[in-house]
């Protein structure tokens, strides 16, 4: 079930296209959904889709959400004129089927970027980076140095504390080739393999992932206290 669009003709190889994940439950936001609450005037997932429909490399867009957001999310591709968006439709029973999903309603494509929906403010240096990376290697991502000191533990007490020097933050958009993380993806579906994210399907199957320098501005919307996080960005950003 989804709603769909008329379809584009993709840009010129290499083709990028994206995958738009915003089916999570939200359960964090008390109430809120932070896929369609506003920031700075503008639905969250509004933010999220400027970034794509407005870099020249990315020719298609599918978003994979709740079904009770197809047409909120349908809503918002008219009424902000996200043309690239070709369909709005419903996620799977997990992260890893809900990218499955989207890559299937893929028009051709050479690579895909697969981004979290609630992340709404990835900086278009960043995703074009994060394309090019993924062109020489196969699987890029973006990501941030740890600056806390991080302590594993068990049951309450410290275990060790990780070499801080080596601990990336990962963030979104991480980019594919098209093939790769189909194969990826069907393989950890397939074993039954626990995805965190989808970097660590390729990392699966003996794949190398390329870091490329992610933002501290590229949150991720999870709780309410970051949607006020966002509108001190916003302000940042138009006070620039």
């Amino acid at each position: 079930m989804g709603l769909f669009f008329k379809k584009r003709s993709l840009q010129q190889e290499p083709r990028c296209a994206a995958v738009i994940v915003a089916a999570g439950s939200a359960s964090r936001m008390k109430g809120v959904d932070k896929i369609m609450a506003e920031i700075g005037g503008m639905p969250v997932i509004a933010r999220t889709l400027s970034a794509f429909q407005n870099c020249t490399r990315i020719g298609e867009i599918v978003v994979v959400t709740r079904e009770d957001l197809l047409v909120p999310i349908g809503e918002v591709c008219r009424r902000f004129g996200f043309d690239k968006v070709t369909k709005v439709i419903v996620g799977g029973a997990d992260r890893s089927h809900s990218v499955q999903n989207g890559l299937n309603e893929l028009g051709e494509t050479d690579y895909v970027a697969v981004h979290d929906g609630a992340r709404p403010f990835v900086p278009a240096k960043v995703l074009e980076e994060t394309i090019s990376a993924a062109e020489r290697s196969g699987a890029a991502a973006p990501a941030i140095p740890v600056t806390d000191t991080i302590k594993t533990a068990q049951n309450g007490l410290v275990t060790g504390t990780p070499d801080r020097s080596t601990l990336f933050a990962v963030q979104t958009p991480q980019i594919f080739d098209m093939d790769l993380i189909r194969g990826a993806l069907y393989h950890c579906i397939e074993k039954k393999i626990p995805l965190t994210d989808d970097c660590s399907a390729v990392e699966q199957i003996g794949k190398v992932v390329t870091l490329t320098a992610g933002e501290r501005t590229n949150i991720k919307i999870t709780t309410q206290f970051d949607l006020l996080i966002g509108e001190a960005i916003v302000s940042w950003q138009d006070a620039q």
